[in-house]
């Protein structure tokens, strides 16, 4: 069921991400998109694929780009790292 859990959260998370959003939205888009990540973080216990960095990265750079007011830079960096939280869900090392 955790897993599903997760599953069902970053389809929600990708879905979100699509760029059909109004420019007053991104806001709470990458927001929400950070929130997600660090929900999805306690993936990143059992991962051996050197990940945990990569995600720590990402999400610095665009904490980063949101306090710049880049929120579309943000949004970006966020759905790429809830990418690699869902490839790390299914067990996949990329």
């Amino acid at each position: 069921m955790k897993r599903s859990a997760l599953a069902g959260l970053f389809i929600t998370a990708a879905m979100l991400a699509s760029p059909v959003f109004a420019a007053d939205k991104t806001d709470s888009l990458c927001q929400s998109n950070l929130d997600r990540i660090n929900n999805g973080k306690a993936l990143l216990a059992t991962d051996t694929s050197g990940k945990a960095g990569e995600i720590d990265t990402a999400v610095s750079q665009a904490k980063a780009a949101h306090a710049a007011g880049d929120d579309k830079k943000c949004i970006e960096i966020t759905s790429k790292a809830i990418d690699d939280l869902q490839k790390i869900d299914k067990g996949g090392n990329q």
